[in-house]
């Protein structure tokens, strides 16, 4: 057994993940030691498995697969984590590569394809579509904004960081996905700051940050 790659399924859909698992065990240097239903699941068995490799729903009631992956690897580094996914959406799985996630695969890929991203993944590699490389360059290629340390002293570093972002014209969601945290968070993190700043809006919030130097 030590000498297989050990896998755990996260999936809440039982009929898929019994396709998969009988999939997986056909093949003798794979073995799936646990099931999830659901993200909290996930983060549980991860932490008490230690499996080499989560294959992980995508998306799921109470705690999506972007934020199971997130407390998994924040935990066990170590664990690769493939996302599973309906449909081939750039912006969810970059998401999920900027929670920690390694790899990802859509649901009906053929058994050949499993295999290569599976063992890539257990041998050190990421493994995306040409789709999210673009992506990945062209969010690296943007600096990250400097926010003046004096800036609004009564914010905190997040929130300065968001409140730069808003200069941008940056959705709640755009937030969320750029700082890797759940859009309640973004909500949250905005909501506190038009209090702080003491105004009625986005608006007169992005006006106080441009006269204060930001964006």
């Amino acid at each position: 057994m030590s000498d297989k790659i050990r896998i755990l399924l996260v999936d809440d859909h039982a009929e898929f993940r019994a396709g998969l698992r009988a999939m997986l065990q056909s093949v003798p240097d794979l073995a799936v030691v646990g099931e999830a239903a659901d993200g909290s699941q996930a983060v549980a068995l991860a932490l008490r498995l230690q499996p080499d490799i989560i294959l992980m729903d995508l998306q799921m009631p109470q705690l999506n697969g972007v934020d199971a992956t997130r407390q998994i690897v924040y935990t066990s580094p170590h664990i690769g984590v493939i996302m599973l996914t309906m449909f081939e959406d750039d912006n969810s799985v970059f998401t999920a590569m900027r929670a920690g996630a390694r790899g990802y695969l859509l649901k009906g890929a053929l058994k050949a394809e499993v295999l290569h991203v599976v063992r890539g993944v257990v041998g050190g590699e990421a493994i995306f579509g040409s789709g999210l490389a673009r992506r990945m360059m062209s969010f690296f290629a943007v600096t990250k904004p400097v926010v003046p340390a004096d800036s609004f002293p009564e914010l905190t570093e997040r929130e300065r960081e968001i409140l730069e972002l808003l200069t941008h014209y940056l959705t709640n969601q755009e937030i969320a996905d750029r700082l890797s945290i759940s859009l309640k968070t973004a909500r949250n993190h905005v909501s506190n700051i038009l209090s702080k700043l003491q105004v009625a809006d986005r608006t007169a919030a992005i006006g106080r940050a441009r006269t204060a130097g930001l964006g």
